[in-house]
């Protein structure tokens, strides 16, 4: 991962990107990116590997660099870009934890991101607001991807919503994008204080401060996106029945977009599902990717009747919960 985010900060994929889709000679990048052409052949060496970027013939005795599908993800602007996110999970403050597996292993409810912090993620960024940033950049960059996924393979989820408050919304980029594609739905976007005062602006948005686990805005629908898989099952029942007090009981409805791990070994987000599962034990105290059984027990639990999982083509589900 290092690799990869030495090419984010450099701009390779940038630089490729500006090209024209043309290929670029070692020497054309070497100076557009202003380092050493030896250093650049090895790192472009290590990801042609990976299959990240490719090379290309270029006449009968040169050769060039192109970008491939996986290299345009490490863009540093583009709505496909997960650039944001490499960043955060590979900044010192995120790598971190990961020395401190072990002894979170050892000590019980004790997160490795406490042990290496001494406190959780979320008071950390409230204190440090560059992490803060970094943390609200990499979530608006997944939901940028994520959002796409889910209104392109099941944009009827949202049908019939007049107004929908997202839990944990961020800085808007969620309910922006949306708002953009369905301009029928009034969005709320609910976060801690510190968080909306920093969002920008979105038409049709509305950021509101406050404690999910208090109270959350009334609206037709609540929508949470990569939120329930950071705390434990007593903390996502109680985050589920705010939720359902905050929408009508005979209409209203829970949209839950997470991962749902699939028993079955062909599943083919199943590896991402897991990968996911060892930074939530990474990087919070209880929290976790959980099954389809999972899910219907917390949800059972905060008092939904009926719920549906509608699979797509990402790592996320689409979770409908019905009061």
């Amino acid at each position: 991962m290092a690799v990869v985010k030495c090419a984010i900060e450099l701009g390779i994929a940038d630089v490729l990107e500006s090209h024209g889709g043309r290929p670029m000679t070692l020497t054309e990048m070497s100076c557009a990116l202003s380092c050493s052409p030896s250093i650049l052949y090895r790192i472009m060496r290590f990801l042609i590997h990976r299959k990240i970027f490719k090379e290309v013939s270029v006449g009968q005795e040169s050769s060039g660099y192109v970008q491939s599908t996986l290299s345009r993800l490490l863009m540093k602007y583009g709505d496909s870009s997960m650039a944001a996110f490499v960043l955060l999970e590979s900044s010192p403050v995120m790598l971190a934890p990961w020395h401190n597996l072990g002894e979170r292993a050892l000590v019980t409810g004790t997160s490795a991101f406490m042990v290496s912090h001494g406190e959780d993620v979320w008071r950390y960024a409230a204190a440090n607001p560059a992490h803060s940033k970094l943390i609200d950049d990499a979530m608006a960059c997944h939901a940028r991807v994520a959002m796409s996924a889910i209104i392109d393979n099941y944009a009827e989820v949202f049908k019939g919503i007049g107004s929908l408050v997202d839990v944990g919304g961020g800085n808007g980029t969620t309910l922006g994008i949306l708002v953009k594609k369905c301009p029928w739905i009034r969005g709320i976007s609910f976060d801690l204080p510190h968080v909306v005062s920093s969002a920008q602006n979105w038409d049709g948005v509305e950021h509101v401060g406050g404690n999910m686990f208090e109270k959350i805005p009334k609206a037709d629908a609540a929508f949470l996106m990569w939120v329930l898989h950071d705390w434990g099952d007593d903390e996502c029942i109680n985050i589920l029945i705010k939720c359902r007090e905050a929408i009508p009981q005979d209409t209203g409805k829970v949209i839950i977009a997470e991962a749902v791990i699939d028993e079955k070994e062909d599943d083919k987000f199943k590896d991402v599902g897991l990968a996911l599962d060892m930074v939530m034990m990474a990087h919070t105290d209880k929290g976790k990717e959980r099954t389809s059984k999972e899910w219907a027990n917390v949800l059972t639990a905060a008092g939904f009747t009926r719920y549906t999982i509608k699979h797509i083509q990402a790592v996320q589900s689409v979770i409908e919960a019905y009061p």
